[in-house]
């Protein structure tokens, strides 16, 4: 297929002159790439697609379907049912038990339901899903802005981005942050063990308040988020987890102090990038701290200094940043501008301007994070 789309393209698009054969390879190793790159948008969009309307959930509850069955479960169009379930079946997605059957029954294997659907598992993969259309519907906004040089608030991006980006890290906060992470920090432990005040800045849907309160019964937790959307589904969590009473949330802007001082942690997960004004979030940060406090900072595990080409969680944070991250950074003015690659040394840097003395990288090991300690 690769192969026919090139010989048609160069029907109309000579090249003018003709290529070294090591050129050769690299054009065609660039069209491959990027036709790969075609099928697995369209997957994305099709995931998006069964994910919103039910499709997953009525094959996984209801068992191998027909298009009418699909249709009847899910109040869909039998014509789209058909089409949607033929392509997943195409793509390996779903499967098909009888190809020469009419009318064909595709089912959801077992290991793709936990990962369809578990927002929980760690192999959760739709919220990947969710932030294609929601990048698509603002990119005639993301060309002006590059432009210009203005920005794209998060907010403008919709629901699902809000929404992809908390369950994009749930399974880490949920399963992994209390049981794994804050072990390997001693005496933090043992503060949250005794009873402390936490701050959490940018807390999203409060997945990482949460998982402080539930798994430390005398702390408690101060969630803080501009994002009122997820400000409201935060408080929904808390409230379906039984802990409404130890883990607050409440609208603030992060370069903002609480009204309340008195915290012996503050934590930023995954934030520190996207915040305009980073310096001021830590120096309000840093504000509240009662005397032997700390923050701890949870970011992006990229390389320390710029390589090209580069590795997966290199070229993952890249697009974030030109898509998301800069973007959303843009859009207040001033604005530090950081994007989703930032370094250790721009931490520190940041963290020194706002009066801290001490950053120390924890030896924490994750693929996609990297995990800091801040002291006054």
């Amino acid at each position: 297929m690769r192969r026919l789309l090139r010989s048609w393209l160069r029907r109309f698009d000579e090249p003018l002159a003709p290529l070294a054969e090591e050129e050769i390879k690299r054009r065609d190793e660039l069209v491959g790439r990027l036709f790969n790159a075609l099928l697995g948008t369209a997957d994305l969009y099709s995931v998006y697609i069964g994910d919103r309307l039910g499709l997953y959930r009525a094959l996984d509850k209801g068992g191998a379907a027909t298009p009418a069955d699909l249709a009847r479960r899910a109040g869909i169009d039998e014509r789209y049912a058909r089409e949607w379930l033929e392509q997943q079946a195409v793509t390996g997605i779903l499967v098909c038990e009888d190809v020469a059957a009419e009318p064909r029954r595709f089912a959801l294997p077992a290991g793709h339901a936990e990962a369809l659907l578990d927002r929980d598992s760690a192999s959760s993969i739709t919220p990947v899903a969710l932030f294609v259309p929601a990048i698509g519907a603002v990119m005639p906004r993301l060309l002006e802005a590059f432009r210009s040089g203005g920005g794209v608030a998060w907010a403008d991006y919709g629901d699902d981005l809000w929404q992809a980006q908390g369950d994009f890290n749930r399974p880490l906060l949920r399963n992994q942050l209390a049981q794994e992470i804050l072990p390997q920090i001693p005496d933090l432990q043992a503060v949250l063990e005794r009873g402390a005040l936490v701050a959490d800045i940018a807390c999203g849907v409060g997945w990482s308040a949460i998982a402080i309160a539930r798994a430390y019964p005398k702390t408690r937790v101060h969630g803080f988020d501009l994002d009122e959307r997820a400000i409201a589904q935060a408080r929904r969590n808390a409230a379906e987890a039984g802990l409404s009473e130890r883990a607050t949330f409440q609208i603030k802007d992060a370069a903002e102090a609480p009204d309340a001082g008195g915290y012996d942690l503050v934590t930023f997960f995954e934030a520190v990038h996207d915040l305009s004004r980073p310096v001021e979030a830590l120096q309000a940060a840093r504000a509240i701290l009662k005397p032997g406090g700390s923050v701890l900072v949870m970011d992006e595990n990229v390389l320390e200094t710029f390589a090209a080409p580069s590795n997966d969680v290199e070229r993952l944070m890249y697009g974030s940043s030109i898509l998301l991250c800069l973007p959303n950074c843009l859009a207040e003015s001033p604005s530090a501008a950081t994007g989703t690659v930032m370094r250790p040394a721009t931490l520190r840097r940041y963290a020194i301007e706002a009066g801290f003395r001490e950053v120390e990288i924890l030896p924490i090991a994750h693929d996609l994070f990297r995990f800091y300690r801040l002291r006054p």
